[in-house]
């Protein structure tokens, strides 16, 4: 397996300084962010669809540092009930899609989206219960609705590109956990899998290795992130946490770098996991922990994941 990064992280950076910082870190590739939540700091489609020249230049960058493209990501929300939202995430979408061909990636990392609750909403409403039965008829008509037509056609636009959508199972939009997942890709087809990462299935109580098994090979491609849940709040308030992110001391959960949610056994578990469905590609870190500065927290996982992968290879070898 390799080591990579969302370049997110160093978007306050030139290009070129960021890539220098993560070769001499000892990574292997880098995901890059294209627009909507993630930003596009390094990698702007609209600047790099029309000149082949800033393309060309960029695929250097990278090849001279021994550094590939893991993916490129454009988290959004194209199904927002706001029309003008959903067309500007569904206008980057689609550049992703169009500049991931052109630099001969085949992977854009995206989320499902969220609806709201009929053709006259202003805002997303993501359901957590069926009953009383409003809630269950809304996420009928978002599915039926929204849902699959829109990624039907997305599908077919990006199986004509030669690129895959891998969708981060996110609480908050349509696809949050397994069954989710499979349930789209079941109606769209299999240019649809996910972005696996582990923190947003630790904080709803599922095990992320035998997510991976029931996944097996619709994971296309993967995050390293933690999280660690509060046993103090979330004995009290359970996990369906509102309060701010910045709210560590109170909140029933919160974003950990790697190694700060759960130990070397746990992700050993995870990467064997990957190992047994035939996922042998990049493990890409975020960070999102807000108790770390990024330097701290970037290299922090670069350590842990260093080590758990290496022992982690050692013993596979071994029992094989």
């Amino acid at each position: 397996m390799k080591l990579g990064v969302i370049t997110v992280l160093f978007g306050q950076q030139p290009l070129e300084q960021a890539l220098d910082y993560i070769r001499d870190s000892g990574l292997d590739a880098v995901e890059l962010g294209t627009g909507n939540y993630p930003g596009d700091s390094h990698c702007n489609p609209d600047k790099l669809l029309g000149d082949e020249k800033a393309r060309k230049a960029l695929l250097k960058a990278l090849k001279s540092r021994g550094l590939e493209i893991s993916a490129l990501s454009c988290h959004g929300n194209p199904l927002h009930p706001n029309k003008k939202i959903a067309q500007d995430h569904h206008d980057t979408h689609r550049k992703t899609v169009e500049l991931a061909e052109k630099l001969g990636v085949n992977r854009v990392i995206n989320f499902s989206g969220c609806p709201g609750d009929g053709p006259t909403a202003k805002k997303p409403n993501w359901v957590t219960c069926p009953w009383p039965t409003d809630y269950s008829e809304i996420i009928e008509w978002q599915w039926k609705e929204r849902v699959i037509p829109y990624w039907k056609a997305e599908a077919a636009f990006a199986k004509k590109h030669k690129v895959k959508i891998c969708f981060e199972m996110h609480p908050g939009f349509v696809v949050y956990n397994v069954e989710t997942l499979l349930r789209l890709r079941g109606a769209v087809g299999d240019v649809v899998g996910a972005n696996f990462d582990p923190s947003h299935l630790f904080w709803q109580g599922m095990d992320p290795a035998a997510c991976i098994r029931k996944l097996g090979d619709a994971i296309y491609h993967f995050h390293a992130k933690d999280c660690r849940v509060d046993p103090a709040n979330a004995s009290v308030n359970g996990v369906l946490d509102t309060k701010s992110y910045g709210d560590e001391i109170n909140r029933s959960w919160v974003f950990r770098t790697v190694g700060y949610g759960h130990g070397q056994e746990v992700w050993k578990d995870i990467i064997s996991a990957l190992r047994l469905v035939g996922y042998d590609d990049v493990l890409s870190i975020e960070h999102e922990d807000s108790l770390m500065s990024v330097n701290e927290g970037f290299q922090k996982a670069v350590a842990f994941m260093r080590e758990v992968m290496t022992s982690e290879g050692k013993a596979q070898m071994w029992w094989a």
